[in-house]
C-alpha cells in the first residue's frame, strides 16, 4: 500500500520515514485450542468444519482491539470493521519469512467487550475486538522438518512463542484528546500535515499544545501472520493477551485485555534510539553531503576561475599577437604601397626612357634613310603607335623608295649637267683621288716637306680651283634638295 507523502512531512525530513512505515505488527502470545470452539451465536461461519485434525496443531489468539494504543496507534471502530475478514486464507509463516511458511490462518470473528460473539452481517458494535484462527502443520516427511516443529509446538505450550500479525494501511488522519476527555478526528490534509512530526511512531512527543495526538489509521488489511520469538517490528505496539476460556454453549469471556508495558516501553525507547540514531547519522550524512558539495563546488570554482585566467592570459596574449601582427600587417602595407608608388614612378621613368629612346633611334633611322629633319619628326609621328619591327620595315622600304629616287634624280641631274661642269667635277674628283692614293702610298715627314718644292704662284694658284669647287658642290647640293630630294 502506498501512503500520500505530503510536503510539510518532506520538510520536516520525514518523508521517507511515513513512507516505508506503512505497516504495523502487533503480537500476542500464541495459545493453544483444542481444535476451534466458535460460539454458538456465529452461524454463518465454518471455522469448526475442518477440527480435530491429527496433523494440524490449532492456534488462537485476539489480533487487534478499538482503541487507542500505547504507540499512539488508534484503530477507530469503522476501518476496523471493515477489515474483520482480511486475516482469512493468510499465511502463517516462521519468523515473517515468507518462505518459511508452517500453516495458514482459518478464519477471524469479532468479540464485544463483554465477550459477546458478533455474527459478520450484524451491525457495528461500538468497541470491540478481532480474534484470529490458524493452524501449523506438525506432520513433515523430513525427519529435519518434523524436529523442528515438534520443538516448536513444545516451546509454544511453555509460553516462549508469539503470533504477529502485521497491519498494513493506506493512510492516516490525526486522533486528537485532551485531559478534559474530548477527542476528536482531524483530517490529514496539506494544511494539517505539519503534525506528522508530532507522532510518536515518527519521533515526536506524541502532544501538540495540550493535546494528545495519535494516529488514526485508515484503509487496513491484516496481510499474514507470523510465529515470532520477538515482535518483528521494533516499531510496533506489542500486545500481549491473557488466557481465555471457551466455553461451549456461552459466548467468550476474555476478561480484561491487558498490553505489556515493560514491553512496550523497551520498543518505544528502541524506537526512539533507533529514530535519534537514523536523525543523527541523517544529519552526519548531509553535513557530508554538504561538505562534499562544497569542496567539489569550491574545487570545481577554483578549477573554473583556473581556466578562466588561462583563457584570460590566452586571449591578452593573442589581442597583443593580434596587435603586433595588425601593426607589422600595416607597416607591410605602407611600404607595400610605397613600393608600388616607387615602382610606378620607376615604371613611369623607364617607359618615358623607352619612348625616348625608340623615338632617338627611329629619328636616327629616319635620317639615316635620308629625310630632313622635319619630315622625320612627321613621320615618326605619324608612325608612333607601329612596333619596332613594323617601323624597321617601314623605315627600309622608305629608305629604298628614297634611294631609288634619289639615284634616279641625281642620274637625270648628271644628265642633264652641262659638259664643262661634267669634266670639272669628273677632274676633281680625279685629282683628290689621286691625292689620297699620294698620302696612302707615303706618310709626310719633315725631310719630305723639303724636298716639296712650293711656290708662291703654285699656292695663288690652286685657291681659286678650290673656291670653284665649293661652289660647284654648292650649286649641286641646291639642286638636288629642290630636284631630288623634294617630295612635292
Amino acid at each position: 500500500m502506498n501512503i500520500k507523502i505530503y510536503q510539510n512531512e518532506i520538510n520536516d525530513g520525514i518523508g521517507e520515514l511515513v513512507k516505508s512505515t506503512a505497516s504495523v505488527a502487533y503480537c500476542s502470545e500464541a495459545i493453544k485450542a483444542d481444535a476451534f470452539k466458535v460460539p454458538a451465536t456465529i452461524t454463518d461461519r465454518a471455522f469448526a468444519e475442518n477440527k480435530d485434525q491429527i496433523d494440524l496443531y490449532y492456534l488462537e489468539s485476539v489480533l487487534v482491539s478499538c482503541g487507542w494504543n500505547k504507540n499512539d496507534d488508534v484503530f477507530m471502530p469503522e476501518p476496523t470493521w471493515a477489515a474483520r475478514n482480511t486475516p482469512e486464507d493468510k499465511q502463517f509463516n516462521f519468523m515473517h519469512d515468507e518462505n518459511d511458511i508452517i500453516g495458514h490462518i482459518t478464519g477471524s470473528y469479532v468479540l464485544t467487550k463483554d465477550g459477546k460473539a458478533v455474527s459478520n452481517d450484524s451491525e457495528m458494535p461500538e468497541d470491540f475486538d478481532i480474534i484470529t484462527q490458524a493452524v501449523l502443520y506438525n506432520s513433515w516427511t523430513g525427519e529435519e522438518n518434523r524436529e523442528r516443529m515438534e520443538k516448536i509446538i513444545s516451546e509454544i505450550d511453555g509460553g516462549k512463542w508469539y503470533v504477529s500479525m502485521e497491519c498494513l494501511f493506506a493512510g492516516f488522519d490525526y486522533a486528537l484528546s485532551n485531559d478534559d476527555g474530548a477527542k476528536k478526528v482531524l483530517a490529514i490534509d496539506e494544511e494539517s500535515s505539519f503534525l506528522t512530526k508530532h507522532l510518536r511512531a515518527y519521533g515526536g512527543t506524541g502532544e501538540y499544545q495540550g493535546y494528545k495526538i495519535g494516529r488514526a489509521l485508515r484503509n487496513i488489511s491484516f496481510s499474514g501472520k507470523g510465529l515470532v520469538s520477538k515482535p518483528a517490528n521494533p516499531r510496533s505496539v506489542i500486545l500481549k493477551s491473557v488466557a481465555f476460556n471457551l466455553d461451549d454453549n456461552s459466548d467468550f469471556n476474555i476478561g480484561e485485555f491487558n498490553m505489556s508495558d515493560n514491553l512496550l516501553e523497551k520498543q518505544l525507547e528502541e524506537v526512539r534510539a533507533e529514530l535519534a540514531t537514523a536523525k543523527s547519522e541523517n544529519d552526519a550524512i548531509k553535513a557530508q553531503i554538504e561538505e562534499a558539495k562544497d569542496k567539489e563546488f569550491a574545487s570545481k570554482v577554483e578549477s573554473f576561475q583556473a581556466d578562466i585566467e588561462a583563457k584570460d592570459n590566452s586571449i591578452a596574449e593573442l589581442e597583443e599577437s593580434i596587435k603586433s601582427s595588425q601593426a607589422r600587417v600595416a607597416e607591410l602595407e605602407d611600404a607595400l604601397t610605397k613600393s608600388q608608388e616607387e615602382l610606378s614612378v620607376a615604371m613611369k621613368d623607364m617607359e618615358d626612357m623607352k619612348k625616348k629612346e625608340k623615338g632617338r633611334k627611329r629619328m636616327a633611322a629616319l635620317v639615316e634613310a635620308g629625310f630632313e629633319q622635319e619630315e622625320a619628326e612627321e613621320t615618326l609621328a605619324a608612325f608612333d603607335s607601329v612596333n619596332d619591327e613594323a617601323f624597321d620595315v617601314i623605315v627600309a622600304k622608305m629608305y629604298d623608295k628614297m634611294k631609288a629616287k634619289k639615284d634616279k634624280k641625281e642620274d637625270e641631274a648628271e644628265a642633264a649637267m652641262p659638259p664643262e661642269m661634267k669634266e670639272a667635277i669628273e677632274k676633281k674628283k680625279k685629282e683628290k683621288e689621286a691625292k689620297a692614293d699620294e698620302e696612302a702610298e707615303a706618310e709626310v715627314t719633315p725631310e719630305l716637306l723639303e724636298d716639296v718644292e712650293t711656290s708662291e704662284a703654285t699656292l695663288v694658284d690652286a685657291t681659286p680651283d678650290v673656291d670653284e669647287v665649293e661652289s660647284t658642290r654648292a650649286s649641286i647640293s641646291d639642286w638636288l634638295s629642290n630636284n631630288v630630294l623634294s617630295t612635292k
